[in-house]
């Protein structure tokens, strides 16, 4: 052994160290980054794959070049170049199969025994191979049962390894680290085993030696190289984790405001119905007393519109707060409406219980209250189901809405107990249901549209459509009226049909007036049910030649989320045919990231609730910022509708909304209010349309 051997074979243990460590890194890297393969699909899935295979290969690779610096061959060494890439390109190919197996089937023996075994003879040919590279002469004569102990091993260990980093051990950094380092110490002894196996001549020699790629070269090469791309790799998991951990508490937030009211901090109608589902199940094996009180507040509206907005919500706040401290402990108060509330007592709750609950809400709300200054007199009608004496709790809430309209037309400001001839508002559902029958064919239905509006520029870029029903003695009827009846009846799909085929018609006819204008349908959770919506939608715009990129269709969260696999098809076919689509709504119901992310959608939409309050909310500022910030890590953009301030519009775009809607720019108007607008500047605001709404379309199949 020359002196320089001799020198190198005292470091072997610290180089053996090294070589230990930084495969070792390179091995948790791999670990870390493969958990994300099965919580992804598609391109990302592959991509984070590929980043593990190149972490673990580069791992397997690194060993050989390191420990050779110790010249366990007692001679001067230098490589080809081509097998030795080969060694690599072989090593991060198997990491990838093997990595992929388990990592989307589980750590099953069937499936970690094949994959170890696969990466150990890769990694310990691979090892050989980089002997060949060397070019000895005389070539060396192999011992095979070293090479066949070294894969032996390394499959047992790697196998361990795999346990270690499987199930729920995935989330500890402590398991992970632990089979890294016991992968390293394994690949390292694997290699020293395959140097025993090869039997090299006395005076033998690397033709290579000389080259450019000298042991030292590749040994650098292979703590540098293998430190930068792990190092690069373990900074690109720390951020993603980072933004991950940002996504979640962003998705957490939205979650808790979906089940809260933002106005008054109440849970909403979603969560109260959860709730009420939650004691129906419970009292279909034990039936259990239970009181509902649909709480109304009187004389709201007057002072609402004498005052303005801000006051009237001022002063639900201030309900609600007194509400909340009558009930305490009690129940559950929820507000479920503008200037509605409804309260679940029980278990336990007879009607003397609930009339004396009823009276001291009645109380409470009667107390004197005055509103920066202004009095505002406001009292209660509450109305009173008990279950099980009144029907089942899947009722409870229409006939207690019942019972409290029933107290309010008596002169307010008292409760009454349910009975069944309060339903008597049915009489007036029928006559609407008949006249809705045949509004269409009557063309008493009109769309109206509302403005959206380029939060950056101010410039309008399109227009939602929202009908409207013109009755010949009711005037004008509200969707919040006349649509519930319709899904009740199954008029939806037909009044759907008509709200798709007239935004093409006018779409059309302002496309023929010069103006290129987008324009925003919304469709119904039943619409949603029909098979064939997408061939609807496409034959109305190849009726009217109306270009897809012109309509987006509007759904709202909860219609998007109701059943998935439907939803999901749904929408793949709406993107075929073309046009865009926007989640409507957000935050009002319960959306799984990894669902939502995979639709193909390009917008969202912020309800108008969480923009009530930003100028005065610091927590409804902070949800909608994490909205947004979901989106745009979605790649999202992001439509705030309900704007009715210049404060609130500020926030909305210090915050990266794209694009607003409200009546701080324009209430939903005619279509031919509209082309007024755009073509003689005839509007409610100086506020310009964008140019492009005007520029000539591009025919292709369609206009």
């Amino acid at each position: 052994m020359d002196n320089d051997a001799f020198i190198a074979w005292q470091f072997l243990p610290l180089l053996d160290a090294a070589a230990v460590l930084l495969s070792a890194l390179a091995f948790y890297v791999s670990f870390d980054i493969v958990r994300r393969v099965a919580a992804t699909s598609g391109r990302v899935a592959a991509l984070w794959l590929s980043a593990a295979a190149v972490s673990f290969g580069t791992g397997l690779w690194c060993v050989h070049f390191i420990t050779a610096a110790a010249r366990p061959l007692s001679l001067p060494l230098g490589y080809g170049g081509s097998l030795t890439a080969l060694g690599w390109l072989a090593g991060v190919l198997a990491s990838a199969a093997a990595l992929k197996l388990v990592a989307t089937g589980g750590i099953g023996a069937l499936r970690v025994a094949p994959a170890a075994l696969l990466v150990a003879v890769v990694a310990v040919a691979s090892k050989m191979l980089y002997v060949l590279d060397m070019r000895l002469a005389p070539e060396p004569r192999w011992a095979w049962l070293w090479p066949a102990l070294a894969v032996a091993g390394l499959t047992v260990l790697l196998a361990a390894g795999g346990w270690l980093t499987g199930g729920a051990r995935r989330a500890s950094v402590g398991f992970r680290a632990a089979a890294a380092l016991l992968v390293g110490v394994a690949v390292v002894g694997a290699q020293r085993l395959v140097v025993l196996g090869a039997k090299v001549p006395q005076g033998a020699v690397s033709l290579h030696h000389m080259g450019v790629l000298s042991d030292h070269t590749l040994t650098a090469l292979a703590v540098l190289g293998t430190g930068a791309i792990v190092l690069m790799l373990l900074v690109l998991t720390i951020m993603e984790s980072r933004m991950r951990q940002a996504l979640r508490a962003a998705i957490e937030r939205v979650e808790e405001s979906a089940r809260t009211d933002a106005l008054t901090q109440l849970p909403n109608r979603h969560s109260f119905d959860l709730r009420l589902d939650a004691a129906t199940r419970r009292a279909e094996g034990a039936p259990t007393p239970m009181a509902v009180l649909f709480i109304g507040l009187d004389n709201f509206k007057p002072v609402n519109d004498s005052f303005g907005r801000r006051v009237g919500d001022l002063l639900l706040q201030t309900m609600a707060q007194r509400l909340r401290a009558a009930v305490a402990s009690r129940g559950m108060l929820a507000r479920v409406g503008g200037d509605e509330f409804v309260l679940l007592l029980g278990p336990d709750t007879d009607r003397a219980a609930a009339a004396a609950m009823a009276q001291q809400l009645l109380e409470v709300l009667a107390e004197p209250c005055e509103i920066e200054g202004r009095p505002a007199p406001i009292t209660g009608s509450i109305g009173v189901v008990l279950y099980p004496r009144d029907g089942s709790l899947t009722t409870a809430m229409v006939n207690a809405e019942a019972a409290a309209r029933y107290a309010k037309r008596n002169g307010g400001a008292t409760f009454a107990f349910f009975e069944p001839r309060m339903l008597g508002d049915a009489r007036e559902q029928v006559e609407l249901l008949r006249d809705l029958r045949q509004a269409v064919a009557r063309q008493q239905l009109e769309l109206y549209y509302q403005p959206k509006v380029h939060a950056p520029s101010g410039q309008i870029t399109g227009a939602e459509a929202l009908l409207r029903w013109h009755h010949p003695q009711r005037g004008m009827v509200s969707p919040a009226v006349f649509i519930p009846i319709a899904e009740r009846h199954g008029l939806i799909g037909v009044l759907g049909q008509w709200v798709i085929d007239e935004a093409c018609r006018q779409a059309r006819v302002w496309r023929d007036e010069g103006l290129r204008m987008r324009v925003a349908i919304n469709l119904s959770v039943h619409q949603l049910r029909q098979p064939d919506l997408a061939e609807r939608i496409a034959a109305a715009l190849q009726r009217h030649q109306v270009n897809p990129q012109l309509l987006t269709c509007e759904i709202t969260e909860s219609a998007a989320m109701e059943d998935g696999e439907g939803t999901m098809r749904i929408f793949e076919k709406l993107a075929a045919v073309g046009v865009h689509i926007s989640i409507d709504d957000f935050g009002t119901g319960y959306s799984s990231l990894a669902y939502l992310r995979k639709l193909p959608a390009g917008e969202l939409k912020i309800d108008r609730g969480f923009v009530l309050d930003l100028e005065s909310s610091a927590d409804a500022r902070a949800v909608v910022d994490a909205v947004v910030k979901l989106a745009q890590a979605l790649g999202l953009k992001v439509v705030a509708e309900g704007v009715e301030t210049e404060g609130q519009a500020n926030v909305l775009r210090s915050l990266g909304c794209d694009e607003l809607q409200g009546y701080l720019y324009a209430k939903p108007m005619s279509a031919k209010a509209l082309a007024l607008w755009a073509m003689n500047d005839d509007g409610p605001r100086s506020i310009e349309f964008r140019a492009s709404l005007f520029q000539e379309t591009q025919p292709t199949s369609l206009h």
